[in-house]
């Protein structure tokens, strides 16, 4: 897909192009598919993704594999506790030739920015990235600028070192859209992983197949993928049960129902279909609402963890049954 302008894409020209950019990024993540596919889905929904994980497992290779076949502008912004704020947004700087103040561009004016273990920079730099995220801009000595669009973030943390780390806010954390891990490589996967890697930087290898024109007309076909009041009710009453369940002190906000509307059209998307299902919602609501949930003290020494509550949640809210429809 050559970069430009370019017309309207059908279902089928968008999902083919998908389909291009994630065989690209799963020759190099290998057994990631799943993830691949998640992560995917977020960027075309418009959301942010959290990947908490241990080193080494491919975190970086997937956001750098991801933008380079999608044809994104990348940057990485390796965060420890000497990173500024100014170093996110960006900052005006005094030229003396000119006489006059010049505008440096922050790490977040890109189309997809890695914030490598978010949780060692302070809470001011963890903040910056607020208006970023949520807005799609910044202001710098009150001058907004507007971001590149496409804009997604995607966060790394460490979850077993906490020396010297600053845990993400609840505000922050409800700003990713979804919470991945990687988890670790089968034997034979390891295997083909130092296989490649011996010979090469498997990164070198990606096409890029996409660009971002290409990406904003994806994004307008999820956009129109269907969405039935049933499957409305269905991820509403989801998302409330969080609320009322006994070992949750803060179940989920309504920005978690808005979130699993939009990436449950993204995975329906995924896979081939421009209609919803109640299975697109039930796979997505563990990823989108279990980084959201506060749990009671008593939950936490039960070691009650969240995805058991939502497994639970799950099988106790009744599933929509809404008449299949067939692609147009």
């Amino acid at each position: 897909m050559e970069n430009g302008n370019m017309g309207q894409l059908t279902f089928k020209e968008a999902y083919d192009l998908y389909k291009s950019i994630i065989a690209e990024v799963d020759n190099v993540v290998i057994g990631k598919h799943y993830e691949v596919t998640l992560l995917t889905a977020a960027m075309l929904a418009g959301g942010h993704v959290l990947i908490e994980d241990v080193p080494g497992v491919g975190k970086t290779t997937l956001a750098a594999a991801l933008a380079r076949a999608a044809g994104l502008s990348f940057k990485r912004a390796q965060f420890t506790p000497d990173v500024m704020a100014s170093d996110i947004t960006g900052f005006n700087i005094y030229n003396r030739k000119t006489e006059s103040f010049e505008m440096r561009e922050g790490l977040v004016m890109c189309n997809l920015l890695l914030a490598d273990e978010i949780n060692r920079a302070s809470p001011k730099t963890q903040s910056s990235l607020l208006e970023a995220m949520e807005e799609g801009r910044v202001t710098v000595d009150g001058v907004t600028y507007d971001i590149p669009d496409p804009f997604c973030v995607v966060a790394t943390q460490n979850p077993s070192g906490y020396v010297g780390t600053y845990p993400l806010p609840e505000a922050q954390l409800d700003r990713f859209m979804l919470k991945l891990s990687m988890g670790y490589p089968t034997l034979d996967e390891e295997i083909s992983i130092i296989d490649t890697r011996s010979r090469r930087n498997p990164l070198d290898d990606v096409k890029t197949v996409g660009s971002v024109d290409a990406i904003h007309e994806i994004q307008r076909v999820v956009r129109d993928v269907r969405v039935d009041p049933k499957i409305y009710k269905y991820i509403v009453s989801l998302v409330s049960a969080t609320r009322t369940h006994h070992a949750v002190s803060l179940g989920a906000s309504p920005r978690a129902s808005v979130a699993m509307m939009k990436l449950a059209q993204a995975f329906a998307f995924t896979h081939s279909r421009d209609y919803v299902i109640p299975d697109d919602v039930s796979a997505i609501f563990s990823p989108v609402v279990g980084h959201r949930l506060i749990l009671k003290q008593e939950a936490r020494l039960n070691r009650i963890a969240a995805g058991d509550i939502l497994m639970e949640i799950r099988r106790s809210v009744e599933v929509p049954y809404i008449e299949v429809r067939k692609k147009s």
